[in-house]
């Protein structure tokens, strides 16, 4: 069975919920979160490539990295409006939770367009999870949520981030630039357009509560049959 979260909160962003064979996508709870300090407080990246750009609290040093990092996930929870939304997933496997996946929408009702940002603990880090849990959060983007295309960006070097755009049907969409760490490093580009996703399209993923967050989100519900 998958794993649930209770109680439901009040809060529809925080019941959403995706599940896979492998993983369950659930919505970031204070509880939730506090299950990844340890994650967090052990280091989610530690030598070079660096994946993230400038600022960055997991760069920090504990404990500071772990108050930047609660700090950036509840200003980005009550951030929430039809303009920009960020909703923030704790990926579990097995029950425990692993890492964060994050889909974020700007002006959404207007462009239908998403951007995705992830992260996993270096102990599962290799066997596929990487690439499920992006299929799991673009299954909620565009099914879920109708969205007409998503993109995402990795440094250069940054080669399971790009390889799993690549392996996902996503197109190179340029370069641009931005600091890590205070140093200049290029960025490549990626998008997926609905067309392009439903080609592979899965159907063993399975969304919960969405319906409840659309008006939250700014989103129409679809039309009834």
């Amino acid at each position: 069975m998958p794993m649930t979260a209770s109680p439901l909160s009040a809060y529809p962003p925080l019941n959403m919920q995706v599940h896979t064979p492998r993983l369950s996508l659930l919505g970031a709870t204070d509880e939730l979160l506090e299950r990844l300090v340890p994650t967090v407080r052990k280091g989610v990246v530690t030598q070079p490539p660096w994946p993230f750009d400038d600022p960055m609290s997991l760069y920090e040093d504990s404990p500071e990295r772990e108050w930047g990092w609660l700090q950036a996930v509840w200003r980005g929870r009550g951030r929430v409006s039809a303009s920009f939304w960020r909703l923030y997933f704790v990926v579990v496997i097995n029950g425990e939770p692993v890492g964060m996946q994050d889909l974020i929408g700007t002006d959404f009702a207007t462009f239908g367009t998403v951007h995705t940002f992830s992260w996993l603990s270096p102990d599962v880090r290799g066997g596929g999870l990487g690439k499920e849990m992006r299929q799991a959060v673009l299954h909620l983007a565009f099914d879920g949520l109708g969205a007409r295309e998503a993109s995402s960006d990795a440094f250069f070097d940054n080669h399971a981030s790009n390889r799993v755009s690549q392996a996902l049907g996503y197109v190179p969409n340029g370069v641009t630039w931005d600091t890590r760490r205070g140093e200049p490093a290029e960025i490549k580009q990626w998008r997926l357009t609905r067309e392009q996703w439903i080609k592979r399209r899965r159907d063993d993923i399975h969304l919960v509560a969405v319906g409840d967050c659309l008006p939250v989100l700014g989103i129409d519900p679809p039309p009834a049959d």
